[in-house]
């Protein structure tokens, strides 16, 4: 029998008495899990924020650098890659080392490469600073994800992750409505001032999260209490670091049909942002003559449509809640978090052809405005849960990591899209390019009513352990 109650490697590290412990974060206290929960959206919308505020200055890098139109987009493309590839090593970092280590490593990161895109000289290094800026940066959207869902039960995520998973698409949205007037009066470089601004406001918030990730709390409360853990060589651990860094999250995206198509739907959601913020301000310049700063208002409609999907997502998820509950015969039902995304589906294809056909000199602007706000609503519809289906599937073990492959598909596509969407608008007209979108959007618009109706059966057959 054990004399002293905290030497009993059993009391340190069996989840039995997790659930009443003070230091499990699902017991932190409503202040707490706000203020980190604030904290994290704060980070997550500068990193957005930063990656779309460049593009209404690449017209002014282009003369200045003397490139061509696509070259002087690259540096937002090379943004969004670093965040494409960012979560691979992020997010199976946060499940190694801790949520907090990561974000107080890369953020400082984030910043110096930021400062060095503002004081570039060459489009190459301009390219370079910005890539490595949205691989720094990728914790505030990769990581933040699981660890709200470390601190949240599944039936209380809806709120905290509502708002979080809106945060990407508004800042990426005010991006280029700030990024217009800042660069009419000062010059693209103050893009990149601007978000520094940002930074030294929300960045040292980071120092005031606690860590949530259950495994790293566990190991530090054995280690404080004298209980001897088993340890792993250096080399052992990088192996398997390296394993996860690159296999753990593309074996998910290859193999597991729920991650698979998940993470290609919400990949074309995002991509259709990033889609309005090159070609927006093309469609309103060419067709009603906006000057810069006007281009930027035109984004107005995209941010309403942000700031009213959070809203939509909780309204009806306190009514499913009530009606509809989260367990069914006793067995907890992710499916149910789908609901809003069955709707979503049809919002955007609808959106989309609304914007194409309506974005002409005889219909006034306000017209393809609205047309963008109801797209990007219905982006959101699908966006926010579809995450909130994977995070509620794969729990905390894998959730990073499925957030990791989720963020490889978005940012990839993001990245891509906007090197060929002037030319696909100038070839093809207003009208057939953005009908080109919606039929993607309609052909991929059964996906979520797949999983709503068949996930129990997929679910089964993962060969990766689920849990809340």
């Amino acid at each position: 029998m054990h004399t002293r109650h905290e030497k009993d490697p059993s009391n340190v590290t069996n989840p039995t008495d997790w659930t009443n412990d003070q230091t499990n974060p699902r017991n932190w206290t409503l202040l707490r899990k706000t203020t980190s929960t604030l904290i994290i959206c704060a980070i997550g919308f500068t990193t957005t924020l930063a990656a779309s505020i460049y593009s209404p200055g690449h017209t002014q890098v282009q003369h200045e650098f003397k490139t061509s139109t696509t070259v002087s987009l690259l540096p937002l493309s090379a943004y969004s890659l670093g965040l494409a590839f960012g979560p691979m090593i992020s997010s199976p970092c946060s499940e190694t080392f801790g949520r907090k280590f990561v974000y107080l490593l890369t953020l400082p990161l984030f910043d110096i490469f930021m400062m060095g895109s503002g004081l570039s000289r060459s489009i190459a290094s301009l390219i370079i600073c910005r890539f490595f800026a949205g691989l720094f940066a990728a914790p505030g959207v990769s990581v933040a994800a699981a660890t709200i869902s470390d601190f949240t039960e599944p039936s209380q995520r809806v709120v905290p992750l509502a708002m979080y998973y809106s945060i990407p698409f508004v800042g990426s949205a005010i991006g280029p409505f700030i990024g217009g007037f800042v660069v009419e009066e000062k010059g693209w470089r103050w893009t990149a001032w601007v978000v520094l601004m940002m930074a030294a406001v929300f960045h040292p918030c980071a120092l005031f999260l606690k860590e949530s990730y259950k495994t790293i709390i566990l190991q530090r409360r054995a280690r404080k209490a004298g209980v001897k853990t088993e340890t792993s060589s250096a080399a052992h651990k990088l192996r398997m670091l390296v394993t996860s860094t690159v296999v753990r999250p593309l074996h998910m995206l290859l193999t597991e049909p729920l991650v698979g198509f998940l993470c290609l739907y919400t990949g074309f959601q995002f991509a259709l942002l990033y889609t309005f913020v090159v070609a927006s301000p093309w469609v309103f310049k060419t067709v009603y003559g906006f000057s810069l700063g006007a281009q930027g208002l035109s984004f107005l409609g995209l941010v309403v449509g942000c700031m009213v999907a959070p809203v939509i997502l909780i309204t009806v998820d306190r009514v499913l809640l009530r009606y509809k509950p989260d367990q069914r015969d006793g067995i907890y039902n992710p499916e149910r978090k789908l609901y809003t995304a069955l709707y979503g589906s049809l919002t955007l294809p609808i959106a989309l052809f609304w914007f194409g056909w309506t974005a002409r000199p005889s219909i006034h602007w306000i017209s393809p405005i609205i047309a963008q706000g109801t797209a990007l609503l219905g982006s959101i519809l699908i966006y926010v849960p579809c995450n909130f289906y994977m995070l509620d599937v794969y729990g905390s073990r894998y959730g990073a990591s499925a957030s990791g492959a989720s963020s490889l598909s978005r940012y990839t596509m993001s990245a891509a899209f906007p090197l060929f969407v002037t030319q696909m608008y100038e070839g093809l007209g207003v009208g057939w390019a953005t009908s080109t979108l919606g039929l993607a959007a309609l052909i991929m618009a059964p996906i979520p009513w797949l999983f709503y109706w068949f996930g129990p059966r997929l679910r089964a057959r993962s060969a990766y352990e689920h849990g809340t």
